[in-house]
């Protein structure tokens, strides 16, 4: 009998999208669903990102791109890393993707061998596992719970790192949990990193703009780090830019190179009309990236608001991206109308499908305890669904 392969069979499918997916159903049968589950700006790609993709359809950009991006699009972004964040690279050491989720990927698979370690603190983001296992790695999970806020400590790095270990996948600010590390957090996990070699850095950036803190650190600034990281980041959260599929990694240039002949020989360059839209959304006003980072800034206190006003919820307040992860094991064991809640995956049904909210459960991110909610909708949304979440747990005995 015909079969998939080991690898493929080796993979989970996306939580994220499968929750998606349901209450796609369920709007199609005429169900009200607010639908908290996906990871999206619902903001328009800015006017002046839009009108250079269409003058780059006028002027003919629709052949083949060189595999690691076009050079402008590369040294847009030197001046980006540069400008933004004291950091020093070469149009060589850039290489853009179809997304940073395809550039996360190419990272894993240029580095990893069969049977390496792979350390990533939990609650994660669903694919980095996944990918991992793909590469034929072993993902090494830390757990940093809510009560820690979400964040490993160096203690918890060292005491995870063994002589298999390739890399630590580090995402700030953090999706499921919104979570940022701080200068002083991201040099205590640096000095650990730096007393072991071949031991690098995967620092997933691509919430770096929508951060409440004031200002965003990378871990590639800290000394002696640069030539251990490998920075991940893209248009998609910050210019609104999601279905754009514009992603890249600022890297040394031999694991660059390496990503390059990756990537060339199963996507090659990313899509060319995306590339002169992501060009101009580097290099014109940022104004439009300050504007969205305050509108999430209010949605989150209002969500935190909110949540904290729902007995039952532990509620943190996120620090950047647009997530919620309130911890709800003070309902397991509850029921309601043929509904036990056992675990996280329990709830997000239960909420699914009474008060017409999605929402992702927290097993998927590697934490059982908690769920994650996107408030990237609007304030109307986000009161509404409260409204239905506060009631559908209010029922739960």
């Amino acid at each position: 009998m015909a079969q998939l392969s080991e690898r493929l069979n080796r993979l989970s499918p996306s939580a994220t999208l499968a929750m998606s997916q349901k209450s796609g159903e369920m709007k199609a049968q005429g169900i009200d669903v607010i639908n908290m589950s996906v990871g999206e700006p619902d903001f328009n790609t800015p006017d002046h990102i839009k009108e250079a993709a269409k003058k780059a359809v006028d002027e003919n950009y629709s052949r083949y791109s060189p595999v690691p991006g076009y050079a402008d699009l590369r040294n847009a972004i030197v001046a980006k890393l540069k400008n933004e964040n004291g950091l020093e690279y070469t149009a060589n050491e850039i290489l853009v993707s179809n997304g940073a989720k395809q550039s996360v990927c190419n990272a894993i698979m240029a580095l990893v061998n069969d049977g390496e370690e792979v350390v990533i603190p939990a609650p994660y983001w669903v694919s980095y596992p996944q990918m991992v296992k793909l590469a034929g790695g072993v993902p090494v999970i830390i757990e940093a719970g809510f009560e820690q806020n979400f964040k490993i400590t160096p203690e918890q790095l060292e005491a995870a790192i063994t002589p298999k270990t390739r890399m630590l996948i580090l995402c700030s600010p953090s999706n499921p949990t919104g979570s940022v590390y701080s200068e002083t957090e991201l040099k205590g996990l640096a000095e650990v990193i730096r007393r072991h070699d071949d031991v690098f850095v995967l620092a997933d950036e691509i919430y770096e703009h929508i951060n409440y803190t004031g200002r965003h650190y990378s871990i590639a600034s800290i000394n002696g780090m640069k030539e251990r990281s490998i920075i991940v980041n893209g248009v998609s959260k910050a210019y609104a830019m999601t279905g754009w599929r514009i992603g890249y990694i600022a890297a040394p240039e031999w694991i660059v190179k390496g990503c390059n002949k990756l990537q060339g020989q199963y996507t090659s360059g990313p899509c060319s009309v995306s590339q002169k839209a992501a060009e101009a959304a580097y290099t014109s006003s940022q104004e439009c990236v300050a504007e969205m980072r305050n509108a999430f800034k209010r949605r989150r206190d209002l969500i935190v608001g909110l949540a904290k006003d729902i007995p039952g919820l532990e509620v943190n307040e996120p620090e950047g991206a647009f997530y919620l992860f309130p911890k709800c094991s003070s309902y397991f064991g509850k029921s309601y109308d043929g509904h036990t809640i056992r675990t996280s995956t329990d709830l997000a049904l239960f909420l699914l499908e009474d008060g017409h909210v999605a929402t992702v459960a927290g097993d998927a991110f590697g934490d059982p305890y908690c769920f994650r909610m996107s408030y990237a909708t609007s304030d109307d949304n986000i009161r509404e669904a409260m409204s239905r979440i506060k009631n559908s747990l209010a029922k739960l005995k």
